[in-house]
């Protein structure tokens, strides 16, 4: 291990400029695109999203968290005035640093001078709060508080260190060394004395501090930290944890060890976080048989413990995953740290591997749950991600905090803030999920608008030029704008919904005497060729509405069906409904398909009122003896629009899977 990690030699500052990325495996040729060589057209679908983040959102996190007091924690700490009551929950700090994170990526990104002074101030007071020895924590330890590491199941000190590690990181990747970097390798240094191999035999009751040490170990060529992270991933599962009231060790994924474990469980942001940790871990030690238990654990969850959506966790008492099959539409958690968190995993495992279905998963996550949580103006979010809500969300007030899961309507603000930092520096760093390079092959993996420019492994440029209003429509043109003069391998992804896709390419028409597009199947459209600036590639993915059965296993929507439209899922939403017509009131009618209207689609529906008739009042008119009879007072064609877009209009109530015509109300 030491070896290998000691032979990978740091990037140059170029390097660090331009193919700064979040996750850099030890051991693999393929590797993301850097934050510089993929520019998005800032009116696409991403693009759009991402200058929304890097103009309102970032300004936004920073003034809740100064007018809440998260930052002056650590001038208190700075101070030594931490004797009085401290503001916000015991992970507050992690918000601070995802936010620096997502600062330092904007700045790699667009050099912006706004976002440089923001990270620039908070990287002040942060390291003005770091103790002599490299801890850093403003709940803990300090005069008034109670002692550090005395609270591992809750305290979250760990993984607040985690989430600086990170940023740190980003900071590095994007600029280079400077305090920032150095606050984080002195708390780093502080964890593995306290921790490793020799020290204290604990874990963290939230994963997250595996992630961020192996990725400062990755950028700073420091193995220790990388064996660190090893430690925590193993001691995963052996009980280390105490009892939570009615929360398990599986909330804590402390119950059964990581290598062993067949599915997701617990809380759900905390099973992901440990599962991306320990591919990485995986990976740069070549421990093939943790990987493959991570694989299997990521296909027994997708296949059954997975919404339509991609988002992941259908239980609110602890923000978990349920049981085999367990996927209530109403009840539906589906936190949006948790679609994150998933993306991450999956990002891991296709770097590992190259197989596309992980990136498929992250498209339909990101498309579904990430592009839902903000609202337009990149100010108001979403916590938790529903598939049917039931009552219309009241306004929430915007000076105040609002409860996390509570209501359908985005709020500026929670109690617990994970989610809008989380979006940030997500959303910040989208673009390097975009590419991939693995010696002279470019995948292109998630369709939007704008500029490629990727160092190929074997020297060299490729730089294309994107064109396509994907997801809306499925037509992606790609122009190559620069190649080396020898052939090089271009893989555009084929989504598995995608059946029916077409390639057409100039390459093909100089070798083929009918030249015309060939259908392609799902997974990869590959060209290879020696590319000339102006060959054109033409990838057309049919993205038009489709409908989609849920498996009869999952109880809560049976006998419904849903409207998907390429990526997207599609709703039904009441501000698209006949006065008078409620959600629940409606049935689909499946025999005439559905039809496109872009960016959603329409389809036949009956309205079956659900009102009990009047001499079948009480507890009578819910239960009865016989079926009640079912009267279609109405025929019409109702629109669904994109889930993304629900609740942007007008609160409302909201329903993803809707009941067919047969059955009875």
């Amino acid at each position: 291990m030491t070896e290998h990690l000691l032979s990978q030699a740091p990037p140059s500052a170029a390097e660090s400029t331009t193919r700064a990325r979040p996750v850099v495996p030890a051991r693999s040729s393929r590797r993301g695109s850097g934050i510089a060589e993929v520019h998005l057209d800032p009116a696409g679908f991403w693009g759009r999203r991402q200058a929304t983040n890097a103009a309102a959102t970032f300004q936004h996190c920073l003034d809740w968290m100064e007018r809440l007091g998260w930052l002056a924690n650590f001038d208190r700490v700075a101070e030594g005035s931490t004797g009085h009551e401290r503001p916000g929950w015991q992970f507050s700090d992690s918000e601070v640093y995802k936010l620096m994170e997502g600062l330092a990526w904007e700045i790699g990104r667009t050099g912006d001078p706004r976002a440089a002074t923001m990270l620039e101030q908070l990287t002040e007071r942060i390291a003005a709060a770091q103790d002599s020895d490299g801890y850093l924590n403003t709940c803990f330890g300090h005069p008034g508080q109670a002692d550090r590491y005395s609270d591992l199941e809750m305290g979250h000190e760990l993984y607040c260190t985690g989430h600086l590690l990170q940023a740190a990181v980003a900071r590095l990747r994007t600029h280079g060394p400077d305090r920032l970097v150095d606050v984080a390798r002195r708390a780093a240094d502080e964890v593995c004395d306290t921790f490793g191999a020799g020290g204290r035999e604990g874990i963290c009751g939230h994963p997250e501090i595996e992630l961020g040490l192996v990725e400062l170990g990755r950028a700073l060529d420091e193995p220790r930290y990388v064996e660190q992270a090893r430690l925590f991933v193993e001691r995963r599962g052996r009980g280390l944890l105490g009892r939570i009231p009615l929360l398990g060790p599986s909330y804590f994924q402390d119950d059964v060890p990581v290598r062993e474990a067949d599915a997701w469980r617990g809380h759900a942001v905390r099973a992901l976080y440990l599962s991306a940790a320990a591919v990485d871990v995986a990976v740069d030690l070549d421990d093939q048989d943790l990987l493959e238990a991570i694989r299997r654990q990521w296909g027994r969850s997708v296949e059954r413990r997975t919404y339509i959506t991609g988002g992941m966790g259908s239980r609110h008492q602890d923000e978990g995953f349920g049981e085999d099959w367990e996927l209530p539409a109403d009840r539906a958690y589906c936190e949006t740290c948790a679609g994150i968190a998933s993306a991450m995993v999956s990002w891991r495992l296709y770097l590992a591997t190259g197989d596309p279905r992980y990136v498929d998963l992250m498209e339909r996550t990101f498309v579904n749950v990430l592009a839902t949580s903000p609202d337009e103006a990149g100010t108001a979010f979403f916590y938790a991600n529903p598939l049917h809500q039931r009552v219309a969300g009241v306004d929430v007030l915007p000076g105040v905090e609002n409860p996390r899961a509570e209501g359908g309507t985005r709020a500026p603000w929670f109690d617990v803030s994970c989610c809008p930092t989380n979006v940030a520096r997500t959303l910040a760093s989208w673009n390097t999920y975009a590419v991939a390079v693995d010696g002279d092959t470019v995948d292109l993996l998630q369709y939007a608008a704008g500029q490629v420019r990727v160092e190929l492994g074997g020297g060299g440029t490729l730089a294309l030029r994107v064109v396509t209003g994907y997801p809306v429509d499925g037509e992606v043109h790609v122009e190559v704008l620069e190649a080396p003069e020898r052939p090089v391998t271009l893989r555009l992804r084929v989504p598995q919904w995608a059946t029916g896709a077409t390639l057409d390419s100039d390459s093909d028409s100089k070798s083929d005497s009918d030249p015309g597009p060939r259908p392609v199947g799902p997974g990869w459209a590959v060209v290879a060729a020696v590319f000339r600036p102006g060959d054109g590639i033409d990838l057309t993915l049919p993205v038009l509405p489709r409908l989609t059965w849920p498996d009869p296993r999952i109880d809560a929507v049976r006998s419904c069906v849903a409207v998907e439209r390429g990526p997207v899922v599609l709703c039904l939403e009441s501000v698209d409904l006949p006065q008078g017509v409620a959600v629940e009131d409606v049935r689909v009618r499946t025999a005439g398909g559905v039809r496109d209207d872009a960016p959603g689609a329409r389809i036949d529906a009956v309205v079956v009122p659900g009102a009990a008739p009047a001499a079948a009042s009480g507890f009578t008119g819910t239960y009865r003896s016989e079926p009640p009879p079912e009267i279609a007072t109405e025929s019409l064609e109702l629109p669904l629009v994109p889930y993304h877009q629900w609740a942007q209009r007008a609160p409302s109530t909201m329903r993803v899977f809707l009941p067919t015509s047969e059955e009875r109300a």
